[in-house]
């Protein structure tokens, strides 16, 4: 059975045209949609080498079958090239928008966006088809120019249009990021400053829709969930010993209580959205109202030494109205903190300072200082313009979250292998290792199989969380709309699109080298727990073999045959 009929709206900004294109069908058949068929197209689309920057690279909007009907938000994909690694970039953003841009599609799966325009563009999207007109609100915030358009509106902020390596794409008045790796600044680069989506997300109300909530309202993480949304993940981490504070020196934090959950709800306005699966906790703050998620808490709070709830969450909104990503922006502040501390800038900071923080991180987003304008290009960037390499880790030149592998090295090992660079959200191991005494099997077994379950889930475009309850990895619901897929199908569609993603950054340079344990992770936090490099040589070892990947993580000639991914062989 052929899958339905999509197509793509290509975009060329230079040129000022649209276009309208059909999805290969063997790509449909292949990549699904989301990560899948994004990641393929960038593969086609990019030359080795393409900077990231300039008018080549391409950035695609792109939604899955299950977009807007699968319980949870609705999502889209931010896909490119990042100027923060140079590997490849895909970034999720929930919310109104993501369900808008679905219906808005109509039978598109996909925008993609290359070229960069003479003057600030928006682009709207409305009934499959797709139109650019001259934009007032390059300069503007990410809250004001949402409030700008008809429609719901991904937009840019400052960091965006500065062209800041961890800049976002922010969504519904910044209270949703497609957030790690930079696509806001390739949006910036493109002088493209708004996608607007007029359209209604696409309903689903089938007996299937309720079985899926009411199975992921009985999961653990279901529960987790619906209780505090990702904000409990500090109280988590600090209760393993897993929360890197005050710019990982530390693995716990002795103000962890005025930033936890229970802060949370003490400050709380309402929920973001109430049902079956609610949403995000809504707080006022002096930068005005706010849904902080689980990395501001632990990033810009225990990573900054800031023990005040109100404090934090300020400091996240205004990285959402500026469109910069807490993660990268906290450890950002972080090493500049530690640079003072250690007599490496000409600049007095110091851990629990929350207004100091605050001019820094507007300083990053405007470039508009030495300091500001290094840390705009991440923290290794800077550490090789005034040293610290040691102080902050990164992998493939992203900032890692807050979750401190060293007390677990299957999470070392997913941060490691992350085809974006330091990720959490390609697997997360460590809410199970530190209560379980692995080997390393198990920890090569456990990361391998999240990744490829969510490269699959990524790729119907379906709420990872929600996702863990799918048993069938959304079989049943494909099958409702045409597809013949089966989960076996599935599980082997999660990992052809990592490996297609690794082939990506092979092409471009990456190597064993890149999957490097940061030497920050190397030396012991308070907990005189590191990682030993040897160590974790053999583990990435077992890892490369469990994948079909050569000793340098090249995938080998056989693994692209067995996933149908021979035709991108460029050994």
């Amino acid at each position: 059975m052929a899958p339905p009929a999509r197509f793509l709206l290509r975009i060329d900004l230079a040129a000022e045209t649209v276009s309208r294109e059909p999805i290969p069908e063997r790509w449909l058949r292949r990549y699904v949609g989301g990560k899948g068929l994004g990641a393929r197209y960038l593969y086609e689309e990019l030359d080795p080498g393409t900077d990231p920057l300039g008018p080549e690279n391409a950035l695609l909007f792109v939604v899955g079958p299950l977009t807007g009907r699968a319980p949870g938000e609705p999502r889209y994909a931010a896909i490119t090239k990042s100027p923060l690694t140079g590997a490849f970039l895909d970034s999720y953003s929930g919310g109104e928008f993501a369900g808008a841009l679905a219906g808005a599609l109509d039978d598109c799966l996909a925008v993609l966006v290359t070229g960069r325009a003479d003057e600030p563009m928006s682009l709207t999207i409305e009934d499959g088809e797709a139109t650019l007109e001259p934009t007032e609100t390059w300069g503007d915030d990410a809250a004001v120019t949402a409030e700008a358009f008809e429609g719901h509106v991904a937009c840019i902020g400052p960091a965006g249009e500065n062209r800041v390596s961890y800049a976002t794409i922010a969504a519904d008045g910044g209270d949703h990021h497609a957030g790690r790796g930079g696509a806001g600044a390739v949006m910036g680069a493109k002088r493209l400053k708004a996608v607007v989506a007029r359209g209604v997300v696409p309903e689903e109300r089938s007996d299937l829709r309720r079985i899926y909530e009411e199975r992921f309202a009985d999961d653990d993480t279901g529960r987790w969930q619906a209780a505090s949304e990702t904000l409990e993940s500090v109280d988590f981490a600090d209760a393993v010993g897993a929360l890197a504070t005050r710019g990982w020196q530390e693995n716990r934090f002795d103000g962890v209580s005025g930033i936890g959950i229970e802060a949370a709800r003490a400050a709380a306005t309402g929920r973001e959205h109430e049902g079956a699966i609610p949403g995000g906790f809504e707080v006022s703050t002096e930068e005005g109202e706010s849904v902080p998620r689980g990395a501001t808490p632990m990033t810009l709070g225990a990573g900054l030494g800031i023990d005040e709830f109100d404090a934090v969450a300020a400091l996240g909104a205004r990285c959402d109205r500026l469109g910069i990503d807490v993660i990268s922006a906290g450890n950002a502040v972080a090493w500049a903190i530690r640079a003072s501390e250690a007599g490496l800038i000409d600049r007095a900071l110091a851990f629990g300072d929350h207004e100091a923080a605050r001019d820094l991180l507007e300083e990053i987003a405007a470039r508009e200082t030495e300091l500001g304008n290094a840390l705009a290009d991440g923290v290794e960037r800077a550490a090789e313009e005034f040293g610290g390499e040691a102080f902050v880790p990164a992998i493939k030149g992203m900032e890692l979250p807050a979750y401190d592998p060293r007390g677990a090295r299957s999470m070392a090992l997913a941060y490691a292998t992350s085809d974006r660079g330091g990720c959490h959200r390609r697997a997360r191991p460590i809410e199970d290792e530190p209560f379980s005494t692995w080997t390393d099997e198990e920890r090569v077994r456990r990361v391998i199989a999240e990744q490829d379950r969510r490269a699959a889930l990524w790729s119907l475009i379906v709420d990872d969380f929600v996702g863990e309850s799918f048993a069938d990895l959304g079989a049943a619901w494909l099958s409702e709309l045409g597809y013949d897929l089966s989960s076996t199908d599935l599980a082997t569609l999660g990992e052809r699109v990592w490996t297609l993603t690794r082939l990506f950054n092979v092409r471009e340079g990456f190597d064993r080298g890149a999957d490097r344990v940061p030497e920050a992770l190397t030396r012991p936090s308070t907990a005189d727990e590191a990682i030993d490099p040897g160590e974790f040589s053999r583990l990435l070892d077992r890892y490369y073999a469990a994948r079909g990947w050569d000793e340098q993580g090249r995938p080998t000639a056989e693994t692209l045959d067995r996933l149908d991914l021979a035709e991108l062989d460029t050994q």
